[in-house]
């Protein structure tokens, strides 16, 4: 399928629609689920594929954080703590990605969210809202690491971190489900932004590309937010932990299969 073929635009607009009711859904970019269905479904180029949904995830997350506006379920704090170490990382990764062996943080992060997703499965939810604010000081010192690790890997990576940020304010910073995902929306917002600006002057965006993923993707976001909100917080979290771990099997086994098997020494 050429790149300049309506065809093409299509699939690609089809892609943006798909990956954004899962990243309203789920509180993410969608970037690390864009790139390999960019990868397995147009061929198109790694690095290309890397960064090209990132600026497509700027309007998709806003407008997925649109229909979680006064609900008051953004942990402003959180968003203002990871943003503040994030976005410099971000920028670092961004730089640093062309000198890192792509394959091999791919393969590390679909291991890592697998095992996010998997734990996730068996996360209860903090019985009192609150309850990750009882020691300040460790909370913000907590925050700031999650920051600093997923901002990196963000920019290493070219994606927005959302799929890094929500499960760890979940099992980690103990937020409520629904919070952690609102949270992670603006947050991943905040650092498509440098992330994107920085890839854009290293020539790894494709414009047109990035037109059709947000033209599919605004609407559909909005629309997963709003089935997010609508259900249980119980019942959300179990949708996200099966739908992380499939996706990092999925990651694991079909997009980063030949880094596996060198690992494994095959």
């Amino acid at each position: 399928m050429r790149p300049d073929s309506p065809a093409y635009f299509a699939a690609a607009t089809a892609i943006g629609a798909v990956v954004g009711f899962v990243s309203g859904l789920l509180g993410k970019g969608g970037s690390a689920v864009t790139t390999p269905a960019l990868r397995v479904f147009l061929d198109v180029p790694r690095f290309f594929a890397l960064a090209s949904p990132l600026p497509a995830a700027l309007p998709t997350t806003l407008s997925a954080s649109i229909a979680y506006r006064g609900r008051g379920l953004v942990d402003w704090t959180a968003f203002t703590i990871t943003c503040a170490v994030g976005i410099p990382a971000t920028i670092a990764g961004s730089y640093l990605s062309p000198l890192v062996g792509g394959h091999a943080l791919m393969l590390l992060t679909a291991i890592f969210v697998t095992g996010l997703g998997v734990s996730i499965l068996f996360h209860r939810e903090p019985e009192e809202p609150g309850a990750n604010a009882e020691a300040p000081r460790a909370r913000r010192t907590r925050l700031a690491l999650i920051g600093v690790g997923v901002g990196l890997l963000a920019g290493l990576l070219a994606n927005t971190g959302g799929v890094l940020f929500a499960p760890l304010f979940i099992k980690w910073d103990r937020m409520e489900t629904k919070r952690a995902l609102a949270t992670s929306l603006v947050v991943s917002a905040a650092l498509a932004l440098p992330a994107s600006v920085a890839h854009a002057a290293l020539g790894h965006i494709d414009w047109p590309l990035v037109a059709a993923l947000a033209i599919g993707g605004i609407p559909s976001s909005y629309l997963g937010a709003r089935v997010a909100i609508g259900l249980r917080s119980v019942t959300l979290l179990r949708i996200y932990g099966i739908a992380l771990t499939a996706f990092g099997l999925y990651d694991l086994f079909f997009t980063e299969r030949e880094a596996l098997a060198r690992l494994l020494g095959h």
